[in-house]
Parts: structure tokens; C-alpha cells; sequence
């Protein structure tokens, strides 16, 4: 059994819906908690308890965090559409009012080697737990990350060095990849390859079920702003990993995270090392995880 904590900058790209709709659906997983960070994070925290509702787990407590980078140098990034098509006027989304980064420091330290952490989003929320309380790079289970690109993987020449989770805190990136903590990285190059299309988003549709037609509209949504009928589940992996870690290819590596503001900030830099405390996926069978991700959602209903 995985205990985790999903942290999220839910509502703007589709992917972290579908990542906490996974875990809800995932009898291999307990879900302690959600915080969320980057921008408005109530919005993210209500749009959280209401994808919990949906998902008939009102039992998950979801907690907001830090909505501005480690070193406030950075301009916060939202899209406009958070919310939309989710949210309404006459939803009760009370969450709860202990901060994020206290939740974490308090749940991880009270449970040494039992939480995992799966941010999914920039790492300020992780970066600040770990500056408060040094000692959780030790005592959580592992952090499962959506985050960077090495351009190790076979796509690898096609690939930009920068990547959204990153660039928006890379200070803070830094932190969490330095710490020492147990990192299992899911980036860009990897997680590119793992795409559903407006075939899935039909299949969710006619289930009927208010979680699956919720993330169907949130798909139909995204689809309209990167102008395309499909995109990545990016987020999804990470999740997937704590149900079968076989679904990835990973070497053992070191990560440097280039912070200045010159035109490398947020390059996130991988080096081979036996000693290394980051796994680093390089590649990743997708039609395995299609498979299980849609596997999940439509036949796990409650």
C-alpha cells in the first residue's frame, strides 16, 4: 500500500485532474492528502475538493500552499481557464486551513519512510517543507516528480532543455534535487510519449459518471487551448508509478538545476552517478499506461 501526498497546481493543463482522478481509482493507493501551489491556489484547492467530490472521496483533505516562486523574481503564469466548466456558484468547497507546507512537514515526520511525495507541480511547496525541516529528506518514503527534461530518451534531439515545473521555480527545483531525498524524476521527454485523444475523451464521456464526464469536459477544454485533439499525461505517470514501477525505464543519476536568469535557468542537468539519489525515467511503455490509466478510471468507478 503507497501513502501519498499529490501536489498540485490543478487547473490549467487537464493532466492533474487526471492524475488525482488515477490515484482515487487505485486501490493500491491512499491518498493522505492534497496541497496545492503556484498562482491562485484556492482556486486550485477548491478545484481539487471538487474533483474529490465527484470522485465520491470528500474524505481526502486537500490544503493550500505557497502561491508565489521560492524568491518571488518570477511572474506567476495561469492561463485564464482554470475552474472552467468544473467550478459553479453553488458548489460548497470548504477546504482545510492548516497551510500546505505545515501538512506536509507534519505528515511526513510522523510517518518516517511510510509517505510518498508526488508533486506534480513547480516544487515550492517541497522546497519550503525541506528548508523548514531538513530532516524530511530522510524520513519520506520517496517524491515521485513530474519535472524537467534530460534529453536522454530517444526523442531526445527534438527536445527544448526547459520544462513548465521547472522554469517557474527553478530556485526551488533546486532544493528539492539537492536535498538528498530519494527522486524518482518523470520529465518532459519522457512523458511526451504517453498521449490520449479525443477517442479517450468519448470513452470517459459515456460512462456517465460525474468524475469521468468532469475530466472529459476539462479534456475537451485543454484540447481547445493548445488547438489540438490530444495531449500528454504528463502528471498520470508519475501516478501510475506507484501502481507499477515496470512501466518505466530509470537510471540512477544526479540532477543539477541551473537557477540564474540567464538563458539556461531551469535546464535541469543529469549525470550518471551510482550514488546518485535520483531515478531518472528515460523511457516508458505507453501503451501499457494508456491502458491501465483508462483501465482505472472507467472500470473503477464507486
Amino acid at each position: 500500500m503507497n501513502r501519498i501526498i499529490i501536489d498540485t497546481d490543478i487547473g490549467t493543463d487537464v493532466d492533474d485532474a487526471m492524475a488525482l482522478a488515477l490515484a482515487m481509482r487505485s486501490p493500491e493507493i491512499v491518498l493522505e492528502g492534497v496541497t496545492t501551489v503556484y498562482g491562485d491556489v484556492d482556486l486550485r484547492a477548491r478545484m481539487a475538493k471538487k474533483m474529490l467530490q465527484l470522485g465520491k472521496r470528500e474524505d481526502v483533505r486537500v490544503f493550500a500552499g505557497i502561491q508565489e516562486p521560492l524568491l518571488r523574481r518570477r511572474e506567476v503564469w495561469m492561463a485564464g481557464h482554470e475552474g472552467k466548466g468544473v467550478l459553479t456558484e453553488n458548489d460548497y468547497l470548504e477546504y482545510e486551513q492548516k497551510h500546505a507546507v505545515d501538512f506536509i512537514i507534519e505528515t511526513v515526520m510522523a510517518n518516517p519512510g511510510q509517505i510518498t511525495l508526488v508533486p506534480i507541480g513547480p516544487l515550492t511547496n517541497i522546497a519550503a517543507s525541506l528548508i523548514r525541516e531538513p530532516e524530511l529528506a530522510s524520513s519520506v518514503k520517496e517524491i515521485i516528480l513530474m519535472g524537467g527534461v534530460t534529453r536522454l530518451g530517444d526523442n531526445g534531439l527534438q527536445l527544448g532543455t526547459l520544462e513548465h515545473n521547472i522554469i517557474c521555480d527553478p530556485e526551488a527545483a533546486a532544493v528539492v534535487f539537492e536535498s538528498g531525498a530519494p527522486i524518482v524524476m518523470a520529465g518532459y521527454d519522457v512523458t511526451l510519449k504517453v498521449i490520449i485523444t479525443d477517442d479517450e475523451r468519448r470513452r470517459l464521456q459515456q460512462t456517465g459518471d460525474p468524475l469521468n464526464m468532469a475530466l472529459a469536459g476539462l479534456l475537451e477544454e485543454w484540447f481547445a487551448f493548445v488547438k489540438q485533439p490530444q495531449t500528454c499525461m504528463h502528471d498520470p505517470l508519475t501516478v501510475s508509478l506507484l501502481i507499477d514501477r515496470t512501466l518505466v525505464k530509470t537510471k540512477k543519476m544526479k540532477i543539477h538545476v541551473e537557477y540564474d536568469h540567464r538563458p539556461r535557468t531551469g535546464q535541469t542537468v543529469a549525470v550518471l552517478a551510482d550514488d546518485g539519489n535520483v531515478e531518472v525515467c528515460l523511457d516508458v511503455d505507453q501503451d501499457r499506461f494508456i491502458t491501465l490509466l483508462m483501465d482505472r478510471l472507467i472500470n473503477n468507478k464507486t
